[in-house]
């Protein structure tokens, strides 16, 4: 009987996730994004915010379903990457910051410690 109910529980779970329309529905705040080499960004990307052994982990969503999750560094020196072995080159942007990992590009909305507005 409980192998039975193990494949629909699985099914139950991916349906729950989904939209009506077979896709997930965004997680997180939109920010922009170049995948894939594009030249042009987008607002297509969405960023999520997690707690991850005491490291805050940025969880970036793209539109195809796939990810990238990059770990805030505790020095302020930008982002690196959580997974896989490339390393995420971050620069100073207009916006905030621009990190570029394998091709894609992402534009996070950050300010630079001693720039804080005075009050």
């Amino acid at each position: 009987m409980y192998q039975r109910l193990v494949p629909c529980f699985f099914v139950l779970m991916l349906t729950a996730c989904s939209g009506g329309d077979g896709q997930a529905d965004p997680v997180g705040e939109p920010i922009a994004c170049a995948l894939n080499g594009a030249d042009d960004f987008t607002s297509d990307c969405f960023v999520e915010r997690k707690q991850v052994d005491g490291v805050l982990t940025l969880i970036v969503h793209h539109p195809d379903g796939g990810f990238r999750r990059f770990d805030v560094q505790a020095n302020g020196s930008g982002l690196a990457a959580s997974d896989g072995a490339d390393m995420a080159v971050t620069k100073m942007a207009d916006n905030g910051i621009e990190v570029t990992l394998d091709g894609d590009r992402y534009q996070f909305p950050a300010r630079i410690e001693g720039d804080a507005p005075s009050s």
